[in-house]
């Protein structure tokens, strides 16, 4: 899985460089496939430098990550950076910061978001390729992490969200 590097950026931002698209197509991504990429991640834990927050991967991010109703709306660029974005995950929660908090309103999500839900946000960069197929430099976008505060007291990845590409100057390494 080591696809993705953290990089620093002149004003001290960090950033989760994925190295390769793999979830390629411009119409229509195969979210099935980005599902089972998922699943590789289940059980994991993972922790924020910020906060020193323990963040855990379960069985419910596959479906949750590739059929919530934020992603069904997802088109073009920022529905492949969404399915390219699962190769940086790990360092995605470990970069995260501003952590804000949110109750749960929903009672569907009494039991697993039984003490309410944390966002975070991240960054996340993917190549840009030339007609030779060679990485000529990187869109950035900006995301933020959907965190579940479980019954169990544990806290758990739900969702990408939020997924803009910045504007301006494509970074160039």
């Amino acid at each position: 899985m080591g696809n993705a590097d953290i990089i620093e950026l002149s004003n001290g931002q960090k950033v989760v460089l994925i190295n390769d698209i793999i979830f390629k197509g411009r119409q229509k991504i195969e979210w099935e496939n980005v599902e089972k990429y998922l699943k590789s991640y289940l059980g994991s834990i993972y922790k924020i430098i910020e906060t020193d927050d323990l963040i855990y991967l379960g069985s419910d991010l596959p479906d949750e990550y590739t059929g919530s109703n934020y992603t069904k709306k997802l088109k073009g660029t920022l529905a492949k950076a969404k399915a390219n974005a699962v190769q940086g995950l790990p360092k995605m929660i470990e970069i995260s910061s501003g952590k804000r908090f949110r109750e749960n309103l929903k009672q569907k999500h009494s039991k697993n978001a039984e003490y309410g839900w944390y966002r975070y946000d991240t960054k996340f960069a993917l190549p840009i390729y030339d007609e030779d197929n060679k990485t000529d430099n990187y869109n950035i976008f900006n995301a933020t992490l959907l965190i579940r505060h479980s019954h169990d007291g544990k806290m758990y990845l739900y969702d990408l969200v939020n997924i803009k590409k910045e504007t301006g100057k494509p970074l160039e390494l």
